[in-house]
């Protein structure tokens, strides 16, 4: 308990609140090095645990971002083909065999490495954060499952590339579709919530430390409440600490004797119109009593 505890001390000091449980989590990814799967609403913070652990380990982040249609080239490797076309046609006044000059062509120099190929060549481990991998199609998710198993990359004309060292991985999800059972037991797992309002207090006395206690206990009371409302997109904590921002600039002390500036604020709280039109006047006053 006391290396979870220490090491969820160094992810705080990285500027990540996290519980003991995450810590324990983390902890184990590195020991083990076992991917780790990050499920949870959109704005908990996922992609900032990537970004701590790297932070902490000092080492370089790699994130692919997944999208519908993602293919190889795009996350493992291509061809240059520009550079192989020029070198054909300077091969072509050499002696070479046939076998030798396809065999310069397809070497290591013409390899351009995209994210997942960059985090398995690189001599120290990175952390490679593939980010929304629910986004990515079915086929791409089963590509993963080399990578993710042996560490290790199929390139048809180059070869089968090992790994270096293994990184630290983190895939993350906003559960928009269902994760293979395959991909699901190579990975470690934990659900990441909307944090508690004593975890959000600290998050905001970390990252916005010029805010009083007072407005800072007033910001997380109004969000947390809001979030309760019916809304398409409830406000992560990245929203809650742009509008915490927002509010200094507009130099607000408390929110009860402020209600213009906080309805001009709403926009960094508030991102689709529905959920603009459904936060009516009454609503924010009635936010605001419960926040103060």
């Amino acid at each position: 308990m006391a290396d979870i505890e220490q090491f969820r001390r160094q992810l705080e000091t990285a500027g990540y609140i996290a519980e003991p449980s995450l810590a324990a989590t983390l902890l184990l990814l590195t020991r083990m090095q076992r991917p780790l799967l990050l499920e949870g609403d959109a704005g908990v913070g996922k992609t900032e645990v990537a970004k701590a652990l790297a932070s902490v380990f000092d080492t370089r982040l790699i994130r692919l971002q997944c999208y519908e249609g993602l293919d190889a080239a795009s996350a493992v490797y291509e061809w240059n083909y520009q550079r192989q076309l020029l070198s054909i046609k300077i091969l072509e006044s050499e002696t070479q065999s046939a076998e030798d000059k396809e065999r310069h062509i397809f070497g290591e120099e013409f390899l351009l490495k995209r994210p997942l190929l960059q985090a398995i060549s690189l001599p120290e481990p990175p952390v490679l954060l593939i980010d929304e991998v629910d986004r990515a199609d079915t086929e791409f998710e089963a590509y993963l499952l080399e990578v993710l198993s042996d560490f290790q990359i199929s390139i048809p004309e180059f070869g089968t590339v090992e790994a270096t060292t293994i990184p630290y991985v983190i895939l993350t999800s906003n559960g928009t579709r269902e994760l293979s059972d395959a991909l699901r037991r190579r990975c470690l797992y934990h659900y990441v919530d909307f944090p508690d309002f004593d975890k959000e207090l600290r998050i905001i006395r970390t990252r916005v430390p010029e805010m009083g206690e007072r407005l800072a206990i007033q910001v997380i009371g109004f969000v947390q409440s809001l979030r309760e409302c019916e809304l398409r997109k409830k406000p992560g904590v990245a929203e809650m600490l742009d509008w915490a921002a927002a509010l200094l600039q507009l130099r607000v002390s408390d929110l009860a004797e402020d209600r213009e500036g906080v309805v001009t604020s709403l926009a960094c709280l508030v991102k689709t119109r529905e959920d603009r039109e459904s936060l009516t006047g009454e609503l924010v006053d009635r936010l605001i009593a419960k926040s103060a």
